[in-house]
C-alpha cells in the first residue's frame, strides 16, 4: 500500500503545526546547556539530595566557594536553582519538582545505556 503525495504532504503539515514554535525550541535547547556542564550537573545532584549553604557544595565538591557561587548565579539564571536569605549566608535548592524529575529520568538513561 502506498502514500499518495496528498496523503504524504498533509502528515507533514501534520508534524509542523505540532513542533512547538521556535522560541520554544530555542528556550528547551538552552534548558539542556544547563545539564551539559558536568560541575553543574554536580550541583544540581547535591541539590536534589538535600538544601543546602555554598560552603557546604563547595566542600562537597572539592571547589572554591568562587567556583561554586558562579555556577550558582548560572543556574539562578536559568530557574534551576533558588536561594533562600537565611542570616547572612543563603540556602539553595533547586527550584521545583521539574528538576528533579528532569535529574531522574537522565540518570536512568544514562544507567540503562550503559
Amino acid at each position: 500500500m502506498s502514500i499518495n503525495i496528498e496523503q504524504e504532504t498533509n502528515r507533514i503539515s501534520d508534524i509542523k503545526k505540532m513542533l512547538p514554535n521556535d522560541d520554544t525550541i530555542y528556550n528547551l535547547a538552552q534548558l539542556f546547556k544547563m545539564f551539559g556542564d558536568p560541575t553543574r550537573a554536580k550541583i544540581l545532584e547535591c541539590l536534589q539530595i538535600k538544601d543546602l549553604y555554598v560552603g557546604e557544595i563547595s566542600d562537597v565538591l572539592g571547589m572554591s566557594i568562587s567556583a561554586v557561587s558562579h555556577q550558582l548565579r548560572v543556574l539562578r539564571s536559568a530557574k534551576l536553582v533558588k536561594g533562600t536569605k537565611e542570616g547572612k549566608e543563603v540556602k539553595y535548592s533547586l527550584d521545583d519538582d521539574h528538576i528533579t524529575k528532569i535529574l531522574e529520568y537522565g540518570l536512568t538513561h544514562v544507567n540503562h545505556i550503559h
